[in-house]
């Protein structure tokens, strides 16, 4: 059974820094496709970033485009999210997501079977 750990949320001033860890574990993790979900207040769930279980290209949303970067350590079943230059528009639960190779759709958080418990990010203005 995958289970998904993420960490590093917290409170930062707008422009500011956090970088978030999924630990990973119950598989092999490098089979697994793995993504970046938030999801604001009131508002629906929706992609943040992405990493292919074979490597390759990463995948960003537009609104975070230039200012997030994902990427994993296989040897350390972890993927992080390190976000720069945040905005208070990035206030949201982050959740890490997991499927097993390759995702039908790399952006559609219903192509994910599995979830962490989510993390809080709120970002001050």
């Amino acid at each position: 059974q995958v289970h998904l750990i993420e960490s590093g949320g917290g409170l930062v001033q707008a422009g500011g820094s956090l970088r978030l860890s999924c630990v990973f574990s119950g598989a092999t993790f490098s089979e697994y496709t793995m993504a970046w979900f938030r999801q604001a207040s009131g508002k629906e769930r929706e992609f943040v970033a992405g990493v292919p279980w074979r490597g390759g290209n990463t995948d960003y949303a537009d609104a975070v485009k230039g200012r997030f970067t994902t990427s994993r350590d296989n040897a350390k079943a972890t993927v992080y999210l390190q976000m720069n230059s945040l905005k208070a528009e990035d206030t949201a639960v982050y959740y890490c997501a997991a499927d097993y190779r390759g995702v039908s759709t790399f952006r559609r958080w219903s192509a994910y079977r599995w979830w962490g418990q989510g993390t809080q990010v709120t970002v001050s203005s």
